[in-house]
């Protein structure tokens, strides 16, 4: 059985190194490579490859960013190459088929293949609990700066300081974002965990708001208030989250 791989890196030698490796593989076929996260998104949303060897240190959409557009369970089983310490490597090693620390041997590496060839033998089309490293890892991340979103069959990355409120719509979330909107697959719970809590509060069950787009509050009925945002948009704060906003009421 012959297996489709995508090799995404925005190091062209490091990209190199790994076609050079797979050369010994005669089961492994290269059927895109990427130089950065969007590019592998819609790489692996195309090619619905057997493997991904993904980099996790890219700019502007890295590959924790790649796995959370493309979804955790959508994702084929992936190889990741990394060069984080050691610390942050454990959620690796519990949760993740296998990782690459660079700079790795060949030996390193075609061990790793070899695990990965051995799971997607056994289970193809289904990974390791990408879910649960993304969690395990969310301590070692720093807050996201731009999120993905699809527009038609186009994806497009959004700065989250131009975010101005979120809300809950089913199994999605709306962005509002300066007179326009974009819905993204993810719950109101996992995209907060991701946002600097410094700019994004949530106020109610289904609203999240950039604190720079508040005007200001107003009292209403049954201890809630009302969130006046810049755009004139109305919001409620309701009583379950006043107390984090104790020193702007």
């Amino acid at each position: 059985m012959n297996l489709r791989a995508v090799v995404v890196d925005d190091e062209p030698l490091a990209r190199q190194r790994i076609r050079h490796l797979l050369r010994r593989a005669t089961d492994i076929e290269v059927v895109a490579e990427c130089v950065n996260g969007l590019e592998a998104v819609k790489a692996i949303e195309d090619l619905q490859p057997d493997l991904v060897f993904l980099d996790i240190q890219m700019p502007e959409l890295d590959g924790f960013g790649v796995v959370e557009a493309v979804g955790a369970e959508a994702m084929p089983p992936t190889l990741f190459v990394t060069a984080y310490d050691q610390h942050a490597l454990k959620a690796f090693e519990v949760h993740a088929l296998d990782y690459l620390l660079k700079p790795f041997s060949p030996e390193r590496f075609h061990k790793a293949l070899d695990r990965a060839r051995h799971w997607c033998l056994q289970q193809p089309g289904q990974g390791p609990d990408l879910e649960a490293l993304l969690a395990g890892l969310r301590q070692e991340r720093p807050w996201v700066d731009r999120l993905l979103v699809k527009q038609g069959d186009r994806h497009q990355l959004v700065r989250t300081a131009a975010i101005q409120w979120i809300e809950a719509e089913d199994n999605y979330v709306r962005l509002h974002v300066e007179g326009t909107s974009h819905l993204l697959r993810q719950t109101m719970a996992g995209l907060l965990a991701r946002l600097d809590p410094a700019q994004f509060r949530r106020i109610h069950r289904s609203a999240i708001v950039n604190l720079d787009c508040i005007k200001e509050f107003q009292p209403w009925s049954g201890g809630d208030h009302l969130v006046i945002m810049r755009d004139g948009t109305k919001l409620t704060l309701s009583r379950t989250f006043r107390e984090q906003f104790g020193e702007w009421l």
